[in-house]
């Protein structure tokens, strides 16, 4: 959940840490720090609160030297505070580390390292690993960090320092997230790729324990078993530029304007818009194993879900195959009943979320075909699944609220369905050439779409005062009022909740009383008539109601609404494609009128490494 960053090489590491944590505060922003080696010394610097705060205490007091690590801290063992902040020292000042993640038994070893004469000054896990580095360092970083990861239980990513080594640091993962950057005269290591962005963009991965030694002049990667194997790059194809504002206020904005450029990105790695055909190289699955499927189970947390359950409906509708849309985290811990002729799909934007990776772990061991789907190449997901991956091209997605990466998860949940529904022979290709025809003209309505932002704007500056919000629909409008529901309530702190609609008179409608704000998604044709039934039921019951829907709804919605957004005409199984954007936009502009931290909402972070 943290982010780290550490760095050796010709220029002042106080500021390529300072510039590489600004990268990665969306992982965290409870507290933020760095250690420098200067002269032989280990010098610390730390704050609570955004990286700002240490700026000002940095511009007060700079360190020097060309050697050091940082961090950006998600709070989970200890209250945020300058001494629970990283970077942690062992007790003489020897050694200095970040991490990123949770070290499950830190208790007992805390309880060890006391009685060896320790003294603890935070109340930290990560605290017992500079403890631990410092009793069984004999001169030799490599081999400490072999025996601590022998006994450190949990997860972690690693950036180590030791005053007696002043040309290098070490870093070393398991199970959270750790990219080397590799360039000339100076290398990198940090929590994801904006953050070394600016230094080059050739990447190279560490496996689970593998340690590396990071010097200006090179990097060396030692194996579990004592072997060093060779440094292997790849090249990232964006620049920094992507990876930051732009002149755009919030990064949440920028990325809901992007969205027609990844939606059109995400098409062309797996359409022939000549053919109007899938590129089969894209899609791992052949027909026969797609015909041998029993079921599928979609696996993911938060955002990814609500991308997953409109993906049950699709691949339901278009590939008749039945499919289980589940929660990761309590995916693993009912025993799911899964075997060969069943398919896992994981799906995660950073492609390191830990109950997902978990749960593609369970349905691993349990035999069933695994699959992920994830925005990040590289990824611990990615190289899990050992080529069973599809890639969303959404570009990095910096605020911590999804939205591009959503959108783009949804575009594929239509384009595997459309892939599986041919092989599995239950889609006619005249059908599935309709459906992509209609999908390559999706970027260009989408940005018809977002010129509802400044109606989104006017409406959130008249209900941004509300205490709660309700979005109704169904089918995938139901779906798609989960992450509407979910995205409010991220970045305004508004309760909100998405219902059913057709299961409002079931009691919840109850909560309906005058002025109640009700957000109604109509948008799928063969519902309309129903869903305009229990919009005119919470109407009745003095409800506010907003509408979005198509153009050829448009005056069947007219009797009914308040107000009302209306969207370009396009088949049902593409229109959440558009009916997410006036969602996001009005979870933005709800946001922002009731001065809230759009990109940094209160106790999230954008990637959730930890369980």
């Amino acid at each position: 959940m943290c982010g780290i960053v550490g760095y050796v090489g010709p220029r002042s590491a106080q500021e390529v840490l300072l510039r590489g944590l600004e990268h990665l505060e969306y992982r965290g922003y409870d507290s933020a720090g760095i250690a420098v080696v200067d002269q032989g010394e280990i010098q610390v610097s730390k704050a609570k609160g955004r990286l700002q705060n240490l700026r000002d205490r940095l511009e007060a007091h700079p360190l020097h030297g060309n050697l050091g690590i940082g961090h950006t801290r998600w709070a989970t063992h200890g209250e945020p505070s300058d001494l629970n902040a990283h970077p942690h020292t062992d007790v003489k000042g020897d050694i200095a580390l970040v991490h990123n993640g949770i070290i499950e038994n830190h208790q007992r070893l805390r309880e060890f390292l006391e009685g060896q004469g320790c003294v603890f000054v935070s109340q930290t896990d990560t605290e017992v690993i500079a403890h631990l580095l410092h009793y069984l360092y004999r001169g030799d970083m490599v081999q400490a960090l072999r025996e601590v990861s022998g006994m450190l239980e949990g997860s972690w990513a690693l950036c180590v320092l030791h005053r007696g080594e002043p040309d290098k640091f070490w870093a070393t993962r398991k199970d959270s997230p750790l990219v080397l950057g590799l360039g000339e005269g100076e290398n990198l290591a940090a929590s994801d790729i904006p953050a070394i962005l600016g230094h080059t963009r050739e990447i190279a991965l560490l496996e689970d324990k593998e340690i590396a030694e990071v010097r200006a002049d090179g990097v060396r990667i030692l194996t579990p078993m004592g072997g060093e194997r060779p440094v292997r790059t790849f090249h990232v194809d964006w620049d920094v530029a992507a990876a930051e504002k732009g002149g755009w206020p919030h990064f949440m904005l920028k990325e809901i304007h992007e969205e027609p450029e990844a939606l059109q990105k995400t098409f062309t790695a797996h359409v022939d818009a000549q053919r109007m055909t899938l590129r089969q190289e894209a899609f791992p699955m052949t027909a026969q194993q797609a015909q041998a499927l029993r079921k599928m189970s979609i696996v993911a947390c938060g955002t990814a879900y609500h991308a997953g359950m409109i993906g049950k409906y699709l691949m339901e509708r278009l590939a008749r195959l039945p499919v289980e849309a589940e929660v990761a985290s309590e995916f693993r811990y009912r025993n799911p009943i899964l075997g060969a002729e069943d398919l896992c799909m994981a799906v995660s934007q950073s492609g390191e979320t830990a109950d997902t990776l978990a749960a593609l772990r369970e349905a691993r061991k349990s035999g069933a075909r695994i699959m992920a789907l994830t925005n990040v190449v590289g990824s611990s997901m990615a190289r899990e699944t050992e080529g069973n991956v599809l890639f969303t091209w959404a570009g990095p997605e910096i605020a911590v609220a999804s939205t591009k990466a959503y959108i783009t998860q949804v575009e594929m949940m239509l384009l595997i369905a459309v892939d599986l529904g041919l092989k599995r022979g239950v889609l006619a290709p005249e059908r599935a050439q309709q459906l992509l025809a209609a999908l390559a003209a999706l970027p260009e309505q989408a940005k018809h779409v977002l010129e509802l932002a400044g109606e989104a704007q006017r409406f959130a500056s008249r209900h941004f005062d509300r205490k709660h919000v309700f979005y109704i629909g169904r089918g995938l409008d139901w779906a798609l009022s989960m992450e509407a529901s979910l995205k409010l309530k991220e970045v305004s702190y508004i309760f909100s909740e998405a219902y059913a609609a057709g299961e409002l008179k079931h009691g919840t409608i109850a909560l309906i009383e005058q002025g109640s704000l009700v957000c109604a998604l109509l948008t799928q044709h063969a519902l309309a008539e129903k869903t305009l039934s229990n919009i005119r039921e919470v109407k009745s019951r003095g409800a506010h109601v907003l509408v979005i829907c198509p153009e050829d709804l448009c005056e069947q919605a007219r009797s009914v609404a308040d107000e009302m957004w209306l969207i370009p005409n396009v088949d049902d199984e593409l229109a959440p494609l558009l009916a997410v954007i006036p969602v996001q936009l009005l979870a933005y502009y709800m946001a922002v009128s009731r001065g809230c931290d759009v990109d940094k909402p209160r106790n999230l972070a954008k990637s959730v490494t930890v369980e």
